[in-house]
């Protein structure tokens, strides 16, 4: 017996998509402001809840790849050869970034020496011991991979955008909660 593949992503797919891009978007503020303040106690509660966001951020990301891996998910939209290449580009890309930002800061924490707790519930073990070498490159990395994951999540959402006003495809339709589904779609 065959199946149909889904017109749409799971509500699940949908809202992990969604809680990682605002955790993402939240962080990337966070992370952008605490740098630039002064030291005190509220700097030191400030990074430690960034670090925790990191890597609950890491886990949803690991658990939405499990799940896109083992589901159905709908076809890509038709379209011209390069527009699917860029876009599977563009999903693998973020993926790597997704997992290479709270890494490097995980290993940038490590190589600092310093402790690292998961919302103060969970201690988590170093990646690398104390190194300033692997310090100041596991930083670099996790600031110019951000970036980097800015500029491409710019482009993701333009391209959505740019499906659903121009083309007038269901790209957008298919990942965004609250509207109504594509043609041929049950709720």
């Amino acid at each position: 017996m065959t199946t149909v593949a889904p017109v749409r992503w799971n509500r699940f797919a949908q809202w992990l998509h969604w809680l990682i891009a605002l955790m993402i978007v939240g962080m990337g503020t966070v992370g952008l402001l605490m740098t630039g303040m002064t030291p005190s106690p509220d700097k030191i509660k400030i990074y430690a809840l960034h670090k925790s966001f990191g890597i609950t951020v890491l886990m949803l990301v690991g658990l939405r790849l499990v799940w896109r891996l083992a589901t159905r998910h709908p076809p890509e939209v038709p379209g011209p050869a390069w527009q699917r290449w860029s876009a599977s580009a563009v999903h693998f890309a973020l993926y790597v970034l997704m997992f290479a930002i709270p890494l490097s800061g995980w290993l940038f924490n490590s190589a600092a020496n310093f402790p690292l707790q998961w919302f103060g519930i969970v201690h988590l073990p170093a990646l690398w011991g104390p190194d300033p070498a692997v310090k100041h490159l596991a930083r670099e990395v996790h600031e110019d991979a951000f970036w980097i994951l800015a500029t491409l999540v710019v482009v993701h959402a333009a391209a959505a955008f740019k499906h659903h006003y121009f083309d007038h495809d269901d790209t957008l339709r298919r990942m965004l909660p609250g509207l109504p589904p594509p043609d041929g779609d049950k709720p």
